[in-house]
């Protein structure tokens, strides 16, 4: 870019544009940020089964330890050794407000699931309703989320079309009407 511009402004442009280039692609991030950006993405589309599966297993009057190292050893990974974890500290007795608080805290994407079942260990309440609730509103949110999705993509893909049949669409209509009104106000006057 330099040396196409050049003069003064050709290095200050060169410099510019690579820093861009090099911050804006998502292969130009560290590798442990794009590895834990994947993992989040990943712990967030697998949420909704893991909270149907919780529900169901409280459901069926299973412990809780049990019942998170059952979803645990059902759902894959990313958030299947984290449950397996977490079972294994209510098992030894660890109360059940701090595992779901700090895998919340370590983990985003699960502090919806962490806050419920918090609320409902410390209010005593069945935990099925709740986390059922909670597995419905994260579908219907990214359901949203893909239908927005759905709909840019649809309006950028009339882009490139507007774009081409824009200016046939000048030149075939308004330039012979504006030529046309010119030529007659010319010889008018």
């Amino acid at each position: 870019m330099a040396a196409l511009i050049g003069g003064g402004a050709g290095p200050v442009v060169g410099v510019l544009l690579a820093a861009a280039l090099y911050r804006w692609p998502p292969w130009a991030r560290p590798q442990a940020e794009r590895r834990a950006v994947l993992e989040e993405e990943q712990l967030t589309r697998q949420l909704p089964l893991t909270a149907e599966l919780l529900a169901a297993c409280l459901g069926s009057a299973a412990s809780p330890a049990v019942a998170v190292a059952a979803v645990g050893r059902s759902v894959g990974a990313p958030m299947g050794p984290r449950l397996v974890a977490i079972a294994a500290e209510l098992a030894l007795g660890a109360p059940p407000e701090v595992c779901w608080i700090r895998l919340g805290a370590q983990h985003p994407a699960l502090a919806p699931l962490g806050r419920c079942l918090v609320r409902t260990s410390l209010s005593g309440a069945p935990a099925a309703g709740p986390l059922t609730g909670l597995a419905h509103g994260l579908r219907t949110a990214a359901a949203r989320t893909a239908h927005a999705r759905v709909r840019r993509a649809g309006v950028l893909a009339t882009a490139p079309l507007g774009l081409c049949f824009l200016p046939a669409f000048v030149l075939i209509s308004v330039v012979p009407v504006v030529i046309g009104l010119t030529t007659r106000f010319a010889q008018a006057m």
